[in-house]
């Protein structure tokens, strides 16, 4: 049985056995996935209660099992708990009577699992390439900076008006701001120091910090899974990736009374980040009530000094992707005003200390 349980678990397809009345009997790993549970949460549970809206989904379930006969649905929309809707291929077939005691067994794919797949590949080729661009400018502007402000610094010695001297600073000041902000542009270069991580300490962490930020205002609600295992991560550089979202929805927040972030952690199976496929990953939500981002700015939200507020640096989202990006993640944005979901997906290979 466990060596069905594997061939099953890597599969990409998702599977769910159900008895006669309709209560799961085992769930897939790509199945978890697609619905956004996992196998302790839905075996024994009705499907009902595995959809938000499970109207059409119980309909062609009791159908099958009334005929006896397989169904297939094309593009079914499908409404998980959460409230985000998928569109799935659903194959449903009968199950003659055994000792299993499954009656049916469902099939589902997503639609649009290639394309996520595609657009995936694409925005990490895209931020590969946006680095090695700024690589390239920061290389040929930080070496006429160094120029300028020793030039500055040898004339300070020379005027002999200490009143004169006082452009010069301005002129360092203002050629170590220019460094600085080319430095952040890069992003953390520093050596990964890749250690066994709990993500709940970090989330909670970062969760302290912003409630000292907005003196206690800011409101938080705690999703956790607990059986998530540790993750392989650099610590400090995790809490500066989660540090610089949820600042982000501190500071689009009208006013942090009315901020209000939504925590919620999951593992996921046989997930795909890029080209290439993970056995289990590590899913982290951050959801914010704020304005939403503009749906012209979603797909380059990401991108280095994009920006919706006037006083932003459009630096904390790309230096916080860049971040996942060396742990070999993902990070992805959702938004609607009012529900604005950025999403973490961080590999969770074997920990090696």
């Amino acid at each position: 049985m466990q060596q069905d349980q594997n061939i099953l678990d890597n599969l990409s397809t998702g599977i769910i056995a159900l008895d006669r009345d309709l209560q799961v009997i085992a769930v897939n790993a790509a199945g978890e996935a697609l619905l956004e549970t996992s196998e302790s949460r839905c075996i024994g549970v009705n499907a009902a209660q595995l959809l938000a809206r499970p109207g059409d989904w119980i309909k062609s379930l009791q159908q099958v099992l009334s005929s006896n006969s397989p169904l297939a649905r094309r593009g079914m929309p499908l409404t998980l708990l959460s409230g985000q809707e998928i569109h799935v291929d659903l194959m449903i077939t009968p199950i003659p009577p055994d000792s299993s005691g499954i009656s049916l067994l469902v099939e589902m794919q997503t639609v649009d699992r290639l394309l996520k797949i595609s657009r995936e590949e694409g925005i990490i080729h895209a931020q590969e390439t946006t680095r090695a661009v700024i690589r390239g400018l920061a290389h040929e502007i930080k070496n006429p900076l160094g120029g300028v402000r020793g030039a500055a610094q040898l004339l300070a010695r020379e005027l002999p008006d200490d009143g004169l001297a006082e452009y010069t600073h301005v002129i360092i000041r203002e050629a170590d701001r220019l460094r600085d902000l080319v430095d952040r542009l890069l992003g953390p270069n520093q050596q990964l120091d890749i250690q066994p991580v709990n993500v709940h300490e970090v989330l909670e962490h970062v969760r302290n910090l912003i409630s000292a930020e907005s003196c206690n205002r800011a409101g938080f609600t705690r999703d956790y899974d607990p059986s998530l295992p540790l993750v392989s991560a650099d610590r400090a550089q995790l809490i500066q990736a989660i540090l610089n979202v949820m600042r982000n929805a501190l500071q689009v927040a009208d006013a942090a009374d009315n901020c209000q972030i939504t925590l919620r952690t999951r593992s996921q199976r046989q997930f795909t980040v890029g080209n290439k496929r993970h056995r289990l990953v590590c899913r982290i939500d951050i959801i914010d009530n704020g304005p939403g981002v503009a749906e012209d700015m979603l797909h380059a939200i990401f991108a280095p000094m994009v920006t919706g507020r006037a006083d932003g640096t459009g630096l904390g989202l790309s230096i916080a992707q860049a971040i996942v990006n060396r742990h070999g993640g993902l990070m992805e944005c959702e938004s609607s005003p009012g529900n604005t979901k950025f999403t973490i997906y961080l590999p969770m290979e074997q920990v090696h200390v």
